[in-house]
């Protein structure tokens, strides 16, 4: 079969004032960018697995365009996330309408695969691994069922190698790796890989860095992000794999909780293999907005007093933090605005990103923002965007929310507030090897 992988791709915002605006702030723009050219790792992984008698394409869609749809196709695979599946709904018709069987997996149409049954042929539930196969023969012979979804929980060991050699690896500047799937943590937002499994489960190491050997056969010196909701949870995995990962001249990025500040040897080996920045949901930045986020053991909330000296530390080491905060969250009052600008220069975060607290499909804040009747328009997908408001907040009205988010952009993102905070991490890295010249 001639087989098209189309991932949806591309940022999305409903609310045009908001995107002209962020369109202007250099630090908005920096990480749009890289969001927006992020290729998909599952639908690489499901072309690395698939039989070679196939024949694979890979076609980036940002959006609905069929003059990109190649010609003599038998089967198209489309991958994509809650604000552009009206979108993907929108191309699954087209294709039907060419008597072209669809098949569509991800996030979203997992939690809801009965809406997303309407507009194509099959709907792949939870990870798309064990399916994978199942699917592509069903195709072959014309009985494809209308949803998949395995029995058994999936093991990374058995993970394929991506198909990189799909991408034109000059459109982009980093590639995911998957490390482990699942996070040990609860968030009432998250949309990520706990919507796939309900299991932290990693990938055993030797796969791990025959990936990146692979990524290295295309791209000489290439920027990795690691495609997991929480690295570093498993310490020793993580140090061993570092030691391996040391020379290959690797620059990467990767997702973190603020415990990976309380091992100093870690923070070294991992500045010492490429690590450049680590990204921390750090969500609020007062004890009020945390309580209850977490549904475990309310973990971040308990950690709060030592959100500032975990970003110190880390930074110490050489390795800038993105620091993230939810706008909007129930404990929230409309001080937030100035709470976070405060708590970015009080840190001397390297990196900031802000977002409107969001209700995903399929998470415990849509399925309790729908109980108390907050949601404004509760299937209107394209505002799962992360920056457009579709909940009544609980302390605030929606305009004081939109209104003190823009603002905020403007504030954190600005040229004067940007090139300050590089200022002091540059300042921070020249007071360290200071010290450890003046110790020699």
């Amino acid at each position: 079969m001639n087989i098209g992988f189309f991932p949806m791709s591309g940022i999305r915002v409903c609310d045009e004032e908001l995107l002209q605006l962020g369109l202007t702030l250099p630090g908005f723009v920096e990480r749009s960018k890289t969001i927006a050219s992020l290729p998909s790792l599952g639908l690489l992984t499901l072309a690395g697995m698939t039989p070679s008698h196939h024949n694979v394409q890979y076609i980036e869609m940002p959006y609905v365009d069929t003059t990109l749809i190649p010609p003599e196709l038998d089967l198209a695979v489309i991958s994509t996330y809650s604000a552009q599946i009206d979108e993907a709904y929108e191309l699954a018709r087209h294709f039907k309408s060419r008597g072209i069987p669809v098949v569509i997996g991800g996030p979203h149409v997992t939690s809801l695969p009965e809406e997303a049954a309407e507009h194509c042929d099959a709907v792949v539930v939870g990870e798309g691994e064990p399916s994978w196969l199942h699917v592509l023969e069903d195709a072959e012979h014309g009985v494809l069922k209308q949803f998949y979804r395995s029995d058994t929980e999936y093991d990374l060991a058995d993970s394929p190698m991506p198909a990189f050699e799909l991408l034109d690896i000059s459109k982009y500047n980093r590639l995911t790796v998957q490390i482990s799937r699942g996070c040990h943590h609860h968030c009432e937002f998250c949309a990520g890989s706990v919507l796939l499994t309900d299991k932290y489960k990693q990938k055993p190491i030797a796969k791990v860095v025959a990936e990146i050997d692979r990524i290295l056969t295309l791209w000489e010196r290439p920027f990795i992000e690691f495609a997991d909701d929480n690295s570093f949870v498993n310490r020793a995995y993580w140090k061993e794999l570092l030691g391996l990962l040391k020379g290959k001249g690797l620059k990467w990025f990767a997702e973190t909780d603020i415990s990976v500040s309380d091992d100093e040897e870690l923070l070294d080996l991992m500045r010492d293999a490429g690590c450049v920045q680590v990204l921390i949901g750090l969500e609020s930045p007062v004890e009020s907005g945390l309580h209850g986020l977490e549904l475990n053991n309310d973990w971040k909330f308990k950690k709060f007093s030592e959100y500032k000296a975990a970003i110190h530390t880390i930074q110490s080491r050489g390795i800038t933090v993105n620091g993230c905060f939810i706008i909007g969250l129930d404990g929230q009052t409309i001080d937030i605005f100035e709470q976070v600008v405060s708590f970015v220069r009080e840190s001397e975060l390297y990196e900031v990103q802000v977002t409107v607290m969001t209700a995903f499909p399929g998470t415990p804040l849509y399925a309790r923002l729908e109980r108390e009747g907050r949601l404004l328009e509760p299937r209107n997908w394209k505002k799962c965007t992360l920056f457009d408001i579709n909940f009544q907040p609980a302390q605030m009205s929606v305009r004081e929310l939109h209104e003190g988010f823009k603002k905020l952009t403007v504030d954190l993102y600005s040229d004067e507030f940007t090139d300050w905070r590089r200022q002091r991490f540059k300042q921070t890295m020249r007071d360290r090897r200071s010290r450890k010249g003046s110790t020699k």
